[in-house]
């Protein structure tokens, strides 16, 4: 009896303090989501904390005294072209640092890994010199270009603890058999490597998604703004729009969730590809 009350009394607190850390991470977005719906009339007092009256002014709003739509298609555009680099430079860079005998293939991975721990703001003012000169401010090129020279090493570091647990004797045989590595890479590996691959440009697509800093330095006009810029641009000289920033955040943001919802087994399996190897 005393036995099976320990463990309910246990059970009982996992699942406290599992409520209480999911409620303490979702704050935020739920108070977002509250901000959203409440009238600016209301948005600045405090009680009540729910709104009387649930409007949708602010989401209408966005898009139709902003060109939001245009934002969200700048962001869209942005992370899908990095996304695609990213992954076609990055795996022919994993498969050769995993399967590939060469002289420096594990300073390469060091100096990838290296690379990922420099912080962005050291290298804006290079970038943005750089860019002037080649004349890509305010165009796709100029974020693109940035974004995956950034997301280039986490899509090396993923797809290399993929193609590294495929197994060498699948790739020695393709190789007995005529093909070149190029074409076991691409025949056998990449479809082998999918799931891993799935990953990379799921994490790579949310980072191009979310960053601010460069596309704040290398944009100028509003046409070529990203959905970060944006939001953080809403304020006026002598208003701040916290209803229209809270239902621009939702409507970026909730994409966002369901995606990782959709696919958050394949992403921890992807993160931890190689964390365990017998």
């Amino acid at each position: 009896m005393g036995s099976r009350i320990r463990r309910l009394a246990r059970r009982s607190i996992f699942w406290a303090l599992l409520a209480g850390l999911a409620t303490f991470c979702l704050l935020p977005f739920l108070w977002q989501l509250l901000t959203s719906l409440t009238p600016t009339s209301e948005i600045s007092t405090l009680p009540p904390l729910f709104p009387t009256r649930p409007v949708l002014d602010h989401y209408l709003a966005i898009f139709q005294d902003r060109p939001f739509g245009r934002f969200i298609l700048n962001s869209v555009i942005v992370a899908s072209l990095t996304t695609v680099s990213c992954l076609s430079i990055g795996s022919l860079a994993a498969f050769a640092i995993a399967k590939l005998q060469f002289r420096g293939r594990n300073l390469l991975l060091f100096l990838a890994l290296s690379i990922s721990m420099f912080p962005p703001i050291a290298a804006v003012s290079p970038l943005y010199l750089i860019i002037r000169i080649l004349g890509w401010r305010d165009t796709y090129a100029g974020l693109v270009v940035p974004y995956t020279t950034f997301a280039l090493p986490l899509a090396i570091w993923i797809l290399w603890s993929v193609f590294r647990d495929i197994s060498d004797e699948l790739y020695l045989a393709a190789l007995v058999d005529g093909c070149t590595p190029f074409q076991v890479f691409v025949r056998i590996f990449l479809p082998l490597a999918a799931p891993g691959i799935g990953t990379a440009a799921i994490l790579v697509f949310i980072f191009a998604w979310n960053e601010f800093l460069y596309a704040l330095t290398f944009t100028s006009s509003e046409a070529m703004r990203t959905i970060p810029v944006s939001i953080a641009l809403f304020p006026g000289l002598h208003e701040v729009p916290w209803g229209e920033m809270a239902a621009a955040t939702i409507v970026v943001t909730t994409p966002l969730i369901l995606l990782i919802l959709f696919f958050q087994r394949r992403i921890v399996s992807g993160l931890t590809a190689g964390s365990v190897k017998g």
